[in-house]
């Protein structure tokens, strides 16, 4: 299934360089896929060795390199890889980018130790175990390093809109919190980003993780929890009727319920 994704991925990355949603041809504003809150947790990053799994095109990982961090991309497929290091050739960032399953983090790594780990905003619904995850990540870490943690909130996941066109525009469970089902397969022929249909493989799978799984993975791998956040705001709007807020994101309406769309996990090794 992860072989899947990888070829999925693969063959994503093209729609995803020509897209208005990444908007490459407009300008790179790495900023713009972060709170302000992140920010805030992670603190100065000068000097710091960090690790981004699961970078995709590398967007974020500019980032942390514009901030001073000697930052590093990690991702599962070849094609995000290579144009990752094309995009930031040309933003003459100083970034390294390896290719390699997060499970294999260590030895795509060459057993290097990082100050941070930082992964997200899509990353873990790709990964069918978690606390095989959370004991790769304390590898990475030096002691006292931490783990950054951004992510959709399983509830997010959960919610859709009602089908149908004349249904209405309000949100209902429509798919699982819990883990328990295994995979979900999904057709991927299009993607979260505007664009042309994606050619060649488009099986994904995926699978649910909630908050509590998470926070038990963490901690289970010998990791202490510093700070956990939920967050009401996305870097773009998901579903129709969401509305921009100061700071450039999107929620649901005033009238609509407050639910998290985003939670913030950092923990730090002994």
């Amino acid at each position: 299934m992860m072989d899947a994704n990888r070829a999925n991925w693969d063959a994503r990355t093209p729609v995803h360089l020509a897209s208005s949603f990444y908007g490459l041809e407009e300008g790179l504003d790495p900023a713009r896929w972060f709170a302000p809150f992140e920010w805030d947790d992670l603190g100065p990053l000068d000097g710091r060795d960090l690790v981004h799994l699961q970078c995709h095109l590398g967007t974020e990982t500019l980032a942390f390199a514009e901030r001073g961090a000697r930052a590093v991309g990690l991702d599962l497929s070849d094609a995000s890889v290579s144009a990752a290091r094309s995009i930031a050739a040309r933003a003459g960032a100083e970034v390294t980018y390896v290719q390699g399953n997060v499970y294999d983090a260590e030895q795509a790594l060459q057993g290097r130790r990082f100050d941070l780990v930082y992964t997200g905003k899509g990353a873990l619904c790709y990964l069918p175990d978690l606390d095989r995850w959370a004991r790769t990540v304390a590898a990475l870490l030096r002691p006292g390093g931490q783990l950054y943690l951004v992510e959709f909130h399983p509830l997010l996941h959960a919610l859709g809109p009602k089908p149908g066109a004349d249904d209405g525009p309000e949100l209902l469970l429509r798919h699982d919190y819990l883990a328990g089902r295994g995979a979900l397969h999904r057709d991927a022929r299009y993607t979260y980003t505007d664009g042309p249909a994606v050619e060649g493989a488009t099986d994904c799978f995926e699978w649910m993780h909630g908050l509590g799984e998470v926070v038990n993975a963490v901690v289970g791998a010998g990791l202490r929890i510093e700070v956990l956040r939920e967050h009401d705001e996305l870097p773009w709007p998901r579903w129709p009727g969401m509305v921009r807020t100061p700071s450039g994101w999107w929620r649901l309406p005033e009238q609509a319920p407050r639910v998290p769309h985003l939670f913030a996990l950092r923990a730090s090794a002994p």
